[in-house]
């Protein structure tokens, strides 16, 4: 695990292995690595059965809960709803509304306003622009680059505005869940 913003990194409660080797260290035994800890993030997935294959051939190996109680799911519901009602949580989905519904507003009057033009103008959109180039096709290419231009706006206001700030509250969430369910996560 990396250090974020100074927090000490093997947060769970368990020794942490690697499979391969990082930073110069000797790789982790095959019988080690094949072991599902339950700080793992993947063993709810995993203890599941979630992306397994059907296949009854194989013998599937009998994994234990993760959650011994159901006070800690209620308790870690009870996190979720306290993040939701945060500010943190607020300004971003704040951030995101104010992008994306004047940005949906303007593509999709601009994509009505082109269908609507092409049905109700049609000599409008038969004008030449140049030589067999008329409006309807610069019209038509436009909606093709208003799209391209509106993902790369949307993904670069979300890295500059609301990326970081929302993966600090997943960080804060995940901390506060493994303190509640008692380092499962």
């Amino acid at each position: 695990m990396q250090p974020s913003k100074g927090r000490p990194c093997g947060g769970g409660a368990g020794q942490e292995s690697r499979v391969e080797p990082l930073d110069g260290h000797e790789p982790v035994p095959a019988e080690e690595a094949g072991q599902l800890r339950y700080d793992d993030p993947w063993y709810d997935a995993l203890a599941s059965g979630w992306g397994e294959s059907s296949d009854e051939a194989q013998a599937q190996p009998v994994v234990p809960s993760a959650r011994t109680e159901g006070d800690a799911e209620a308790a870690a519901a009870d996190v979720y709803l306290e993040v939701q009602r945060s500010a943190a949580f607020q300004e971003v989905r704040q951030r995101y509304r104010k992008f994306v519904v004047p940005a949906s507003v303007a593509f999709f009057t601009w994509y009505v306003g082109y269908v609507v033009t092409a049905t109700t103008a049609p000599e409008l959109m038969a004008r030449p622009v140049a030589g067999a180039v008329n409006v309807a096709m610069v019209a038509g290419l436009g909606q093709f680059l208003s799209t391209f231009l509106l993902t790369w706006a949307y993904a670069r206001h979300a890295r500059l505005r609301r990326d970081r700030a929302a993966l600090e509250l997943r960080w804060d969430t995940q901390e506060l869940t493994r303190g509640v369910s008692g380092g499962a996560s």
